[in-house]
């Protein structure tokens, strides 16, 4: 009998594209939210054992991030549970330089199932899907992250790689660390944003408290936006200012760089008011 393969997070920027590749991969999916039929929520338990009714492997996200420091008790619960059910692959979305994330990986290389770690680091998508969408469309992206580089990564290449690992034995026991092909500030990431839309978007540093106030003004809920603040304060002080070559070494063919996302985003529109 064929097991399920379940994506917790199924709605979210990697959570869906992974249901995608598993489907056109022929696997039977189960994409699960707090929104979803069954329901699944981090913060109850009881959730959690109908969801892993009949299912072999699990590709994990963790809301609101691995960054919090309760998230490595409710993944070491949840882990225990799902191999307890019968769950023999875990694929973790963890960030790269998250020394907190670090517990919660940890966590999964000793759950007792095959595991893969995915250390991602910002994604493209971010710009034109979640938080940071608004500020582009209005011209400016004010944020508390210096001149820091960042080897910002597309979603699309993590999903390619989470659906290979959660489908094959090729990547188990691996930490990859996913990254795009080259290092970019902020400001170079309003620059390409303004060359493909040609629009006017700028880069604007601020300190971390005026943007935990443009976050939670422009829509972003408060616990979320805290996140984001002491993400910004941890990891962009060049820790990551590093490219790797794993996107290329898993897929066969390069990373995706941030040029192309920003010439194929700004064509389907996202970008215009």
């Amino acid at each position: 009998m064929t097991k399920t393969t379940l994506v917790l997070g199924g709605t979210g920027k990697t959570g869906r594209r992974v249901t995608q590749r598993l489907a056109a991969r022929g696997a039977e999916v189960r994409a699960v939210s707090r929104g979803s039929d069954p329901r699944f929520d981090w913060g109850d338990d009881t959730t959690w054992v109908p969801v892993l009714d009949g299912v072999g492997s699990v590709y994990v996200t963790f809301y609101p991030d691995l960054a919090v420091p309760w998230a490595a008790p409710v993944i070491r619960a949840f882990c225990a549970r799902a191999v307890a059910a019968g769950v023999e692959r875990i694929v973790l979305l963890s960030g790269r330089g998250e020394q907190d994330a670090a517990v919660s990986e940890q966590v999964v290389r000793e759950s007792g199932a095959a595991w893969t770690v995915l250390r991602a680091s910002w994604f493209f998508q971010n710009f034109s899907e979640h938080f940071f969408l608004e500020p582009v469309l209005a011209g400016e992206i004010a944020l508390p992250a210096g001149q820091t580089t960042e080897p910002f990564v597309d979603a699309d290449d993590v999903a390619d790689i989470a659906a290979e690992a959660l489908t094959t034995g090729a990547l188990d026991g691996r930490t990859l660390e996913l990254t795009s092909p080259r290092l970019l500030t902020f400001g170079d990431v309003a620059r390409e944003i303004s060359a493909a839309t040609g629009r006017n978007v700028r880069y604007r540093p601020v300190a971390a408290d005026e943007f935990a106030r443009l976050a939670t003004d422009g829509g972003v809920p408060a616990e979320e936006a805290q996140v984001l603040v002491e993400l910004f304060a941890r990891v962009l002080d060049g820790r990551n200012s590093h490219v790797t070559g794993d996107v290329e070494q898993v897929l066969g063919r390069p990373a995706r760089d941030f040029a192309d996302y920003a010439r194929s985003t700004a064509a389907t529109g996202a970008w215009t008011r």
